[in-house]
Parts: structure tokens; sequence; C-alpha cells
């Protein structure tokens, strides 16, 4: 691989969304900010990021919905979603995250489930391999550097080989992806998983790191929720002073996507991150990154960087540089010599959709996972995915009232979500009236209109017949 050259300087940033777009405009001292890939559509930009844009602010697509972690090879037309948002963002980078996001399919011969959220990825030999796999395909599809994500997990995987540094920098130095870090998530993993945060620092190739995330969330019976809708604590503002003593970071950005505060206190947030950022550059310790850092985590998780073979059976449970800008173009893993075989794949599909399954289809938990967690996470994926419904189909908690979400949890406990928060919303009213609810009857007819007018390919009024069944349709229209 070429020698990895350093990305332009970020400076401080926020998460943009819709809901504080004017605040973010007239926070004085942003130098970029990052937006959810997904939300964006590269052929209708937000004023607000269009205006940010005029000003020099740079903008970053940030994807969640890849699944680089997932055992099946990246969706060609979702990698071209990430590119033509970074092109029309003028992006210098598109970050995702270590996750999946999905299972089930072909490699397994079940349905396709989806989570709804970011889920960890065992930390083995497999793993590693399928990811490392994963992200040069994304690599070599995108027209600028990656940066991947570490994610915050309420659950361990059995079997794990690795630490999450020694994961990193194994990843790292067979891809040279970049890194996004999050130091509110290794927060969360030291709550939730007992994991040492300046231990994965000494380990992770800090060099690599392309900008940093910082959020707040909230410990309930003993569990943290990484929930990006509460301050910032200080224990997550020590592991960026942390972080920051050992290099400084090309960028540094606060998320929140939740509970929006008033203008003033995200202001005074972004001051806090300043204020550790300045303290810790101070310590003049900085210059140990490239060095002593990166030669510590070389000595622990260098072994791993070559190691052959295939996962023991506890494991069961890139814009490569089209300009100098990246570490080199790497072949298409598929083509090249070291692709992944299919079964590493298989025996990695087969697991992650044992753990899905048993969390959004209440099948069986797999052997060594710990069953209290599990119902956490659980419950968590549930609660998420009703606030995401309720969002892409604001009409219905409108219409279903206080009724909205325990009626959702209900529905949830039984239809795992297959295709998508648009389809889970139709398929939740779909089932709500085929039961014959809810028992107001005028409520139940606005939410019968609202289903017809929203299940075929176009509006009711301009087709001439609806997409679903005609049996189910008559079911609905006689409630």
């Amino acid at each position: 691989m070429k020698p990895r050259q350093q990305l332009r300087r970020l400076g401080t940033g926020i998460g943009w969304r819709p809901e504080i777009a004017e605040a973010v405009e007239r926070m004085p001292g942003i130098d970029w900010v990052e937006a959810v890939a997904e939300n964006v559509c590269p052929g209708h930009l937000p004023e607000s990021l269009l205006r940010l844009r005029e000003r020099g602010v740079t903008v970053v697509p940030h994807g969640v919905s890849l699944g680089l972690g997932g055992a099946d090879r990246p969706d060609a037309s979702r990698l071209t979603a990430l590119a033509e948002r970074a092109e029309a963002l003028g992006s210098p980078l598109v970050t995702e995250h270590i996750a999946f996001v999905r299972a089930g399919g072909p490699l397994t011969a079940s349905p396709l489930l989806e989570a709804g959220h970011l889920l960890p990825v065992p930390r083995t030999r497999d793993a590693l391999d399928v990811l490392c796999e994963n992200i040069r395909i994304a690599q070599d599809a995108l027209p600028v550097p990656l940066a991947v994500e570490n994610i915050a997990a309420l659950i361990n995987w059995p079997g794990e080989e690795m630490t999450e540094g020694q994961f990193l920098y194994d990843l790292v130095d067979r891809t040279g992806v970049r890194l996004l870090i999050d130091v509110a998530n290794l927060h969360t993993n030291h709550v939730n998983r007992g994991e040492d945060p300046a231990k994965a620092l000494d380990e992770l190739p800090v060099e690599a790191i392309a900008y940093v995330h910082v959020a707040g969330g909230f410990e309930r019976d003993g569990v943290w929720h990484d929930s990006h809708a509460h301050p910032v604590p200080q224990p997550v503002l020590d592991i960026l002073s942390d972080l920051a003593s050992r290099v400084s970071p090309p960028g540094v950005l606060l998320e929140r996507d939740e509970n929006f505060p008033e203008p003033g206190e995200l202001q005074r947030e972004l001051e806090a991150i300043r204020e550790t950022l300045e303290k810790a550059a101070t310590t003049g310790e900085g210059s140990r990154a490239a060095t002593g850092t990166a030669t510590n985590a070389s000595a622990d998780a260098g072994a791993h960087a070559d190691a052959g073979g295939e996962a023991e059976a506890g494991s069961e449970a890139g814009a490569g540089a089209r300009d100098g800008d990246e570490a080199g173009a790497p072949a298409r893993a598929e083509a090249g010599p070291g692709a992944v075989t299919a079964a590493p794949r298989q025996r990695l599909a087969l697991a992650q959709t044992a753990l899905l399954s048993a969390l959004v289809a209440g099948t069986p938990v797999p052997e060594g996972f710990d069953r209290v967690r599990l119902g956490v996470q659980a419950r968590a994926l549930a609660a998420k995915r009703a606030d995401v419904v309720a969002k892409v189909a604001p009409e219905l908690p409108g219409i279903l009232g206080e009724g909205y979400r325990p009626a959702f949890l209900t529905y949830a406990q039984g239809h795992p979500m297959t295709g998508g928060y648009r389809r889970d919303a139709l398929d939740f009213a779909e089932q709500l009236l085929l039961a014959g609810q809810p028992e107001d009857a005028e409520t139940r007819r606005r939410l019968r209109e609202w289903w017809l007018e929203r299940s075929g390919p176009a509006p009711l009024s301009r087709r001439p017949t609806a997409r679903l069944a005609r049996a189910t349709r008559r079911v609905l229209l006689r409630r």
C-alpha cells in the first residue's frame, strides 16, 4: 500500500440535523458538519447545507445502513448512493460503521432480517477477514477516502479472539482504512463490557484517525445507553482528553440526534470540547502518538495482522485511491489473492442471523450470550424501531395518539422488520386493520385511508389498483 496521506484538518464540528439546522447556521466557530447520508437526497440538498457549503463549511456524509460488518458483500446500490452523496456535497471523505445491520438471506437460506440499528461484529478472525474484504470493496467503489467508526455495544460475543484495539489495528494494517473514533462509544463499552478505554487507545493506530465523535447518553440499571439525546458527561470528555494527549485529531464533532436543547446549551458543549482539546494539547505528549503508541500497538496486535487459518469453534457464536489522497487502490477482494472464501462468510452469517433472530423474532438465545443483556438489547431495538417509524410516518402517532407506541411494540414482537422503516410503517398499519384495530371506528377509518393512500406505487387517486393483494384490501375496506 502507498503511505497514507493526511486528510485536511476539519476542526470543530456538529452533527447537522433538520431540527437544529437554523441553530447550526448561526453558531460561531463551526468548521464542519456531518449529515446522515441516508437522509440527504443528492438532487435536492437541504437549503441549510447549501448555505453552509457556500460559506466554506465542510459537509461529511455519515452512512448508517451499509452494514460493512455483515456477512454479505456490500450492496452495490448502497455504495453508489453513498458515492453520489459524497460527490454532491463535495466531501473530502465519507464515513460508515464497523457493524452489521441485517442478517439472513441466501447465505443462511432464511428470511432476511433488519436490525434497524447498529450491532457489534464478533472480534474474531472470521469476522475480521470478512470486514477487510468488505471495506476493500467499499474503498474501490467510493470516490473519496472511507473512515469507519467503532460502535457502542450492550452485548458481548462469546469466543472473541481480539480486543477492540487489536481488531482495529489489524483492520487498518490490512486495508489502509481510516478510523472515526467515537469516544462516547469507548465509554459505553467500558460500562457495558468492562473494556478499558485507555487500553483501547494504547492498542489502536491513532495516526489513522480521520476524526472523533463526542456524544452523550445515560445509565440505567448498570447499562449505559448511547442515546445521543443527553449532555456529554465528564467521563467521555476525559477519554477525549486522553486521546488528544496522544495525537491531535484532525476533527472533533458533537453528535446530538434527539431531545435537542436550546442552541446555547449546544454551544456550551462545543466550548467544553474545545477546552478539553486545548488542555490536552498543552501536556506536550501529542508528539508520541505516531511513534510510541503505534509501536506499542504493533507489539500487542501485530501478531494478528497476518494470522491465517480459520476461527476456532468459539467464534461461530475502497476509495482505493483514484488520487494520491488514500492509502492505495487495493484490487477488488473478490478477484485478488487472499480473497475470503465462502466458509468464513457462511459461518459469520449463521452466527449473526442466530443473534439477530433472537433479538427481533423471539427465537432462542444462542449459546454463550447473556440472556439478560440480550433482553435489554431487544427492548432497545424495538423502542428505536418505534421511534424511527414515528419519524418516517408521523401521521401514525397523530392518528393513534397515545395508543401508537404500545400498539407498535406489540406488533414488533411478532413481526421482524424485513424491508426498511417505510415498509414497516405500512405493515404495522395493515396488521392493525386486519385485526380490527383500533376499536374506535373513526380512528380505524382514518388509519385505513392513510394505509390505502400509501400502500401502492402511486397515490390512490392516481392508480387504478392497489399494489397489495386484492383479498387483503377487500378485508381492510370492510372494516
